[in-house]
């Protein structure tokens, strides 16, 4: 079985930066799509971004287009959300997760999940 384990979050001012890094572990699949979540208290989980098995090609949420950067480094396991130009908005719980072949912008689509890093931005 998959696991995923998130890093990174923390506190940032507005206009500031954070990367966030998702590790998997057990057995790992090279052709995963990785999608970024996340929620905030009294919302629902929503769609961030996601990067597809291969790592070349990447989807964004509107809100965050042009601001937020998906990476993967297969060799490492890893895939990172670079978040640049933060705003109070994008405050919430991020969590990585993964799933075969083609990407979703569907949380139930996705088989693995993070246990989720907290991300608070200050005004």
């Amino acid at each position: 079985q998959v696991q995923l384990v998130e890093s990174g979050g923390g506190l940032v001012q507005a206009g500031g930066s954070l990367r966030l890094s998702c590790t998997a572990s057990g057995r790992i699949f090279s052709n995963f799509a990785m999608g970024w979540f996340r929620q905030a208290p009294g919302k629902e989980r929503e769609f961030v971004g996601a990067i597809s098995w291969r790592g070349g090609s990447t989807y964004y949420a509107d809100s965050v287009k042009g601001r937020f950067t998906i990476s993967r480094d297969n060799a490492k396991n890893t895939v990172y959300l670079q978040m640049n130009s933060m705003t109070p908005e994008d405050t919430a719980v991020y969590y990585c997760a993964a799933r075969r072949l083609v990407y979703s912008r569907t949380p139930d689509d996705y088989n693995y999940w993070g246990q989720g890093t907290q991300v608070t931005v200050s005004s």
